[in-house]
């Protein structure tokens, strides 16, 4: 598959009709808002909207639009799609300007006041961290996360303009599209789900995957439309008895099927092994009931009992979130039951309160929640995320990581043993409890009792499990702890208490280190230090001392550097002025590089080589989609874009993605793996060796087949020479007799 560079639309308006274009959105912006207006509300707007346009007037998108028609869009999908008000409007509406125009925040401050000026200070941090071309962008993190504790609203906005910014990507270069569809899934999606905003985060997965997979996602989408008229009958079908029983009941309701988004779709896919033919619930019924407060519970149900009448229900596939919600506010009644034809539905009950919540997320949570004197669960999250902030930690990729697995994952919830509710992340441990009621009793945790019976630290806990902690005064943390705990507290913790360990024996290597530089003139000075631990490859003078302390390392290697005054340099290494360089990975081969921008052509013919090596993550072959990434001991790296290390790269270090594309080259062959599943029939193995080896020509390295009641698992290695040939194999393996599936995996 070739890369090409995607080519802006034409955007040809003259002067006149580009200023009604623009009159046309913001009068559509003020139709959404008429609700929400109240007096001098819509001279702020005017006056807003006015600073922004003057602001931007020369400025273009990449499509050739006047720039202010995205901070117009924005502001409509704050109003229309997140349900926010008047003052984050003008904050949408001015979020652009005093990053990118002669707009200050003073100017902001004097004309809207100080709460307006906060918001776009908060979104103008993020805009310059996530968006900067490098890892700094986990670091600048916390900053957004900062803002967030402070005003959600910041986040609000952010998360509609990252969804315009999706929306209209067509125009941007290959490399920049899939940087940021890589950060919206790594970090966007999952925040945007975490403040309630299913609908947001759904369609912001499904645009990344639009980018990042663009084969996979148009197969899906076009197997979608084929089978809309036999969906849309089925559900019809499935509706018919339930509508005329939830009609007797005298309930007000909706009740309706819509269809699962492309990305989860494709994650059950993935996730099962299945094809998209096996995929049960391609949709979900939803029955939205119009209930008063009061009744609510009672009337969920209620339709959870009439459904459950005209269908079986599985009781494992029970999700009770109306007992107890989820942190980010959602409540709902979930069930599977089997419907006719002997197919699972999954249905959703929910009143049209909580359908709000489910659709609005945090905005329509504060609508409800007015008036409430308890700390909601959204207030108990923030609390949480402002702790885990004021310990600091070295890493903030690490940091990063942490926040994902610690806030932005489902949850479970758990019980103490006085019968308190815990919210902790799905994948918890009782280690993971334990700091969570405090950093003394996670410290000195030997053990814990589950449901009254006695289990180890690392015990995985599960919703509704009733825990209690062991301690012991002679415990104290180790390393190992880190490789189960999940939430960002009990890492954290962990990590300071080995640390303060860590220092103390790295005093030994910083007397050492002293000796050693005082003999060569040379100061113990921060610049010295740095200068060793990045000679040394380790992250931190603290590592550095710690490693000479217990004789990793050695400094039989500082007679080599050079001392200037009181600094050290490292030896300089020998460069290599080769044609091509040897080496010992067989994947790796030379790839041209014109100059700087230049597209990197995998296998191209040049006089100026450099060298790349295929990542054993995802064992790419020619034809792949693919990107070029710079790491930083072993140069150039060539990955899938479906690569599962992919979406982390490319989020965190988008500055050293490289663009790539294959160039034609039938000399070389790359070895992949075929999984071939079927009946068992006398000569399958024949049959199947005569069609690679026989009529298709393709070598064979490897071959493993098993045979259990009936069904064959074979597992075949295979060179080819692009994703076409493999693509044609797969095709003619399929149209053997008896051949139910055949995927292609990536070999070790």
């Amino acid at each position: 598959m070739q890369v090409t560079e995607a080519i802006p639309p034409v955007y040809n308006l003259s002067e006149a009709e580009e200023k009604k274009e623009i009159l046309r959105h913001y009068r559509a912006l003020l139709r959404v808002l008429k609700t929400k207006l109240k007096p001098g509300d819509k001279i702020l707007l005017r006056n807003a909207f006015e600073m922004a346009a003057e602001a931007h007037k020369t400025m273009r998108r990449k499509s050739g639009e006047p720039y202010i028609l995205h901070p117009l869009a924005v502001a409509n999908i704050c109003v229309e799609e997140i349900g926010l008000g008047i003052r984050s409007t003008i904050c949408a509406l001015l979020h652009d300007t005093v990053e990118d125009t002669d707009i200050t925040l003073d100017d902001i401050n004097r004309e809207f006041g100080s709460e307006i000026a906060k918001i776009v200070d908060g979104l103008t941090k993020i805009s310059t961290v996530m968006d900067a071309n490098t890892s700094q962008q986990a670091e600048n993190f916390k900053k957004i996360l900062l803002t967030l504790t402070d005003d959600p609203r910041v986040i609000l906005i952010k998360l509609a303009d990252r969804l315009h910014n999706m929306r209209t990507m067509d125009s941007m270069k290959r490399e920049k599209q899939l940087k940021i569809s890589s950060e919206t899934v790594y970090v966007y999606a999952p925040l945007a789900h975490r403040m309630g905003l299913y609908t947001i985060k759904t369609e912001m997965e499904d645009l990344a995957m639009k980018y990042m997979e663009p084969d996979t996602y148009k197969y899906i989408a076009q197997k979608l439309q084929d089978t809309k008229r036999e969906r849309t009958r089925y559900i019809n079908d499935f509706i018919r008895p339930l509508k005329n029983s939830l009609e007797c009941t005298g309930l007000t309701f909706d009740i309706y099927g819509r269809p699962k988004s492309i990305h989860s779709i494709w994650n059950k896919i993935k996730k099962k092994g299945v094809s998209f033919e096996e995929v049960y619930d391609l949709f979900a019924i939803r029955i939205i009931v119009d209930s008063p407060a009061a009744k609510e519970k009672e009337d969920c149900w209620k339709v959870y009992s009439i459904i459950t009448d005209a269908y079986n229900p599985s009781p494992e596939r029970l999700r009770d979130w109306l007992s107890n919600p989820k942190s980010n506010g959602y409540e709902a009644l979930h069930t599977t039951v089997m419907g006719p034809q002997g197919k699972w539905v999954e249905v959703q009950i929910r009143t049209k309160r909580m359908n709000e919540i489910a659709e609005k997320g945090l905005a329509a949570h504060w609508k409800y929640k007015e008036g409430a004197s308890e700390e909601s669960r959204f207030d108990q999250w923030f609390h949480q995320i402002r702790e885990a902030l004021s310990t600091q930690d070295s890493s903030s990729l690490d940091f990063l990581q942490d926040f994902k697995t610690s806030f932005l994952a489902e949850e479970i919830y758990v019980y103490t043993p006085k019968g308190d509710v815990k919210m902790l992340p799905i994948g918890a441990t009782a280690l993971d409890f334990a700091f969570s009621v405090h950093t003394a009793v996670g410290s000195k945790c030997i053990g814990a009792k589950v449901n009254h019976k006695l289990v180890p630290i690392s015990y995985k806990l599960r919703s509704g499990d009733q825990i209690e902690i062991i301690t012991s005064a002679k415990q104290k943390p180790n390393q190992e702890w880190l490789n189960f705990v999940v939430t960002s507290k009990a890492k954290s913790k962990i990590k300071d208490t080995l640390k303060e360990e860590k220092r103390t024996i790295a005093d030994e290597g910083k007397y050492i280190l002293q000796r050693k530089l005082e003999g060569m003139n040379a100061a113990m000075s921060q610049s010295n230090l740095e200068e060793l631990a990045s000679f040394y490859k380790v992250n931190s003078s603290l590592d550095l001392l710690y490693e000479i302390a217990i004789k990793k390392i050695d400094l039989k290697e500082l007679k080599e550097f050079t001392v200037y005054g009181d600094k050290i340099q490292a030896p300089k290494p020998i460069k290599i002025h080769e044609e091509k360089i040897e080496t010992h990975d067989p994947s790796a081969r030379p790839v041209s590089k014109k100059d700087k921008d230049a597209e990197l052509i995998i296998f191209g013919e040049s006089s100026d080589k450099i060298m790349y090596t295929l990542a054993n993550c995802c064992k790419p072959i020619p034809g792949d989609d693919v990107f070029g990434f710079v790491t930083t001991g072993e140069g150039l790296k060539i990955h899938r874009t479906t690569c599962p290390n992919a979406t982390r790269l490319m989020a965190n270090y988008g500055h050293r993605v490289v663009k790539t594309k294959w160039a034609k080259n039938k000399e070389i062959s790359f070895l992949t793996g075929l999984k071939i599943v079927g009946l068992d029939d006398v000569g399958v193995i024949h049959k199947i060796t005569n069609l690679i080896s026989g009529e298709m020509r393709v070598n064979i390295s490897a071959m493993t087949i098993e045979a259990r009641d009936g069904i064959f698992e074979g597992n075949v290695k295979v060179f080819v020479h692009d994703k076409d040939e493999l693509e044609n194999l797969v095709n003619q393996l399929l149209g053997l007799p008896g051949i139910e599936r055949v995927d292609r995996y990536d070999t070790e």
